[in-house]
């Protein structure tokens, strides 16, 4: 039978051994503490938080500025050097009647949703099936496909548009909008399939293998478990190729030529410069008013748009 005294030495040599090794590490976890409140500081919050925030938004927010002033200014205005080059002394509405009225930007506009609402659906509906072939179904070569997919993209549009031309004419498509549908999906499709291919990859296995063991075909899985887990990276693909059909400008500039048809890029651009001479409210008032879509998009899915882009499904 154990000595009782010996014992309780034994347990007081324990315990002393363990507070000497714990008192090191008091000082750093008060360096710790002290680390998490450095921003209770008002100076360092506003050094270190706010004036870079401030510079940020600056130059975020200072182009749809300089657009809005310069819709409402009138030429009188614009051409002057004095006066207040930043505000507006006596705003008109001048030049969004000329470009409303005196201009085909209602149809532009309308032009514009239409091929890039109906091309992100297309390039979304044919990625969607790439990328969940190459991740799920594992054949021979699946990896090379999914890189050679992502390599289209690389492309430059400045050269695919010469033999897409030749294309859309020998179809008899050339000066219709359904020729930008059809050609917008060649610079889509390969960026969000490899999108969609990432995300697809962060849903764990097991998932379609209880269904596959549940008799569930890979339709059923890919609709009913795959798409609605996959809805934030769904999200970020669909905002990105709608925002490039939106700005798309090469393709709209080669295979549309009548005003009734064109997007809003390129009507801005070729139907209010007339030889040199820029009317630059009317210009500014067309980029104010198409750069807003976007904007407002972006702004109700942006928590989408991250998680899709980081991958928001865990196992």
């Amino acid at each position: 039978m154990p000595d009782p005294r010996t014992a309780g030495a034994a347990d007081a040599a324990a315990a002393a051994r363990i507070a000497e090794s714990a008192a090191p590490a008091a000082p750093h976890r008060a360096e710790d503490s002290q680390g998490m409140r450095y921003l209770e500081s008002w100076p360092r919050r506003v050094v270190t938080l706010y004036v870079p925030l401030a510079a940020f938004l600056f130059v975020l927010l200072f182009p749809f500025y300089w657009m809005g002033i310069t819709t409402f200014k009138p030429n009188e205005e614009l051409l002057s050097r004095e006066g207040n080059p930043f505000w507006v002394q006596n705003p008109t509405l001048a030049h969004l009647r000329k470009l409303l009225f005196d201009t085909s930007y209602p149809e532009w506009l309308w032009n514009t949703m239409l091929v890039a609402v109906v091309a992100t659906f297309l390039s979304i509906a044919c990625s969607v099936l790439a990328a969940y072939a190459i991740e799920r179904l594992r054949f021979q070569g699946s990896r090379y496909v999914g890189m050679s997919i992502f390599l289209a993209y690389l492309v430059p549009p400045s050269i695919l548009f010469i033999p897409l031309a030749a294309v859309i004419q020998k179809l008899g498509l050339f000066d219709t909008r359904l020729a930008l549908i059809l050609t917008y999906p060649t610079f889509l499709i390969p960026f969000c399939t490899w999108l969609l291919m990432g995300y697809f990859r962060s849903i764990p296995f097991e998932l379609e293998e209880c269904a596959l063991m549940d008799g569930a075909s890979r339709w059923q899985i890919l609709t009913r478990i795959v798409l609605p887990l996959a809805v934030p990276g769904l999200i970020s693909a669909g905002i990105f190729a709608f925002t490039l059909s939106w700005n798309e400008f090469i393709y709209a500039l080669t295979f549309v030529s009548s005003s009734e048809v064109k997007t809003v890029p390129v009507g801005v651009i070729t139907e209010l410069v007339e030889g040199d001479v820029y009317h630059w409210g009317s210009l500014m008032a067309g980029a104010l008013m198409g750069s807003l879509p976007v904007a407002i998009l972006y702004s109700f899915f942006v928590e989408y748009y991250v998680s899709g882009l980081t991958g928001a499904v865990k196992e």
